[in-house]
C-alpha cells in the first residue's frame, strides 16, 4: 500500500457531480490530488485541477499516479478501470456501485494478474485521519490515533468511526472494501497490512450479513498471522434469514460460474459471528460495544 500525503491521485469522473463535490473535499483535507479525468470535458480546470480526456494524458502531464479514484457510470467502470491499470496505477477505488457482475469477475482477473489493489464497488475509499482523504469517508468521524478500521459495510462505518473518536480511542486509518457481493479487496489482505503498519495496535473488523463466507478465512488468517488483538462486529445479527441483506450483483452472481456464485453465496450474520467466536476473536453485541473491547484490548 502506497498512501502517504506525497503520493498522486487521479479523479476520473470528475465533472460528475459527486466526483466533482468529493474531488474538492479531498484537496480541501490535503490530498494530493493532481488531476481530473473525463472524456470530453479536458482542457479546464476545476477547484484548482486540471481535467483531462484521457489517463494517459494526465499521467503524461503529471507524471506516475499512485491512486485513482472512480466516479464514473457503473457500465464505464470496466473500461475507465482498465485505461487506469494500462496507465501504471495500482491502486484503485470505486465509488460507483451495481457494476455489472461479469465486468467485475474480468476486471479483478486483470487486477490480480498486474497486482494492483481494488476497493469497491460502492466502496467510500480509505482515510487516514488528519493526512490523507481516499474517497467520500464523511472525515468528521475521524480523529488521529491507533486503531485500523476494516468495513464491508456502507454507513455503518461512521457509527462505528464516531464512537470510538468519543470514546478518545483515535484511528490510523479506515478502510471501506465495498458493500457488494463481489469486491475487489478481502478481509484477509488488509489484515496483512495493518498487522505491519506501524501506527495501528489494534484491528476493529466490521461485516454485515450476506455476502460471502470471507469470514472464515478471515477468521484463519488472523489466528495463523495477526499478531495484533482484532475486534469484530457483525452488522444484522437478528435478521431473518428470508430478509438477508443483498443487492442486485447478489442475486445475478447465482448465474455465474460455480466458484464464483459460491463465493458470493449469503451468509447470516450468526453464522459470521460462530466463526469469529470459534477463532476466539471478541465479537461486540453492538457497536457501542465496540470501544469497550478496543480499549480492553489496548490495556492488556
Amino acid at each position: 500500500m502506497n498512501l502517504s500525503t506525497d503520493s498522486k491521485v487521479l479523479v476520473q469522473g470528475i465533472t460528475q457531480p459527486l466526483g466533482l463535490y468529493y474531488a474538492a473535499r479531498m484537496k480541501a483535507y490535503g490530498t494530493n490530488v493532481v488531476a481530473g479525468v473525463s472524456t470530453g470535458q479536458g482542457g479546464q480546470t476545476l477547484h484548482g485541477i486540471p481535467v483531462f480526456d484521457l489517463v494517459e494524458q494526465a499521467c503524461h502531464h503529471v507524471g506516475a499516479v499512485d491512486t485513482t479514484i472512480i466516479f464514473d457510470e457503473s457500465y464505464q467502470i470496466k473500461d475507465v478501470a482498465l485505461e487506469a491499470i494500462d496507465a501504471g496505477i495500482r491502486q484503485i477505488i470505486l465509488v460507483t456501485g451495481s457494476i455489472p457482475p461479469l465486468d467485475m469477475v474480468e476486471l479483478l482477473a486483470i487486477a490480480q494478474a498486474t497486482k494492483t489493489i481494488i476497493l469497491g464497488p460502492s466502496s467510500s475509499g480509505m482515510i487516514v485521519p488528519g493526512k490523507v482523504l481516499l474517497g467520500t469517508h464523511e472525515s468528521e468521524f475521524y480523529r488521529p490515533g491507533s486503531v485500523g478500521l476494516i468495513t464491508r459495510g456502507s454507513y455503518l462505518i461512521y457509527e462505528v468511526a464516531l464512537g470510538l473518536t468519543q470514546a478518545n480511542l483515535g484511528q490510523s486509518i479506515a478502510i471501506n472494501l465495498g458493500s457488494e457481493a463481489i469486491v475487489g479487496s478481502s478481509f484477509s489482505h488488509w489484515l496483512e497490512v495493518l498487522e505491519k503498519d506501524k501506527a495501528t495496535n489494534v484491528i476493529v473488523l466490521v461485516d454485515q450479513t450476506g455476502g460471502g463466507y470471507e469470514d472464515v478465512a478471515a477468521a484463519a488468517y488472523i489466528a495463523q498471522e495477526i499478531h495484533k488483538p482484532v475486534i469484530s462486529y457483525i452488522a444484522g445479527r437478528y435478521t431473518p434469514e428470508t430478509q438477508l441483506i443483498c443487492n442486485p450483483s447478489a442475486r445475478l452472481s447465482t448465474h455465474l460460474p460455480e466458484a464464483m456464485s459460491n463465493m458470493t453465496k449469503m451468509s447470516t450474520a450468526q453464522e459470521k459471528v460462530a466463526v469469529f467466536k470459534q477463532g476466539r476473536i471478541p465479537v461486540a453485541e453492538r457497536p457501542s460495544q465496540i470501544p469497550i473491547l478496543v480499549q480492553k484490548a489496548l490495556d492488556h
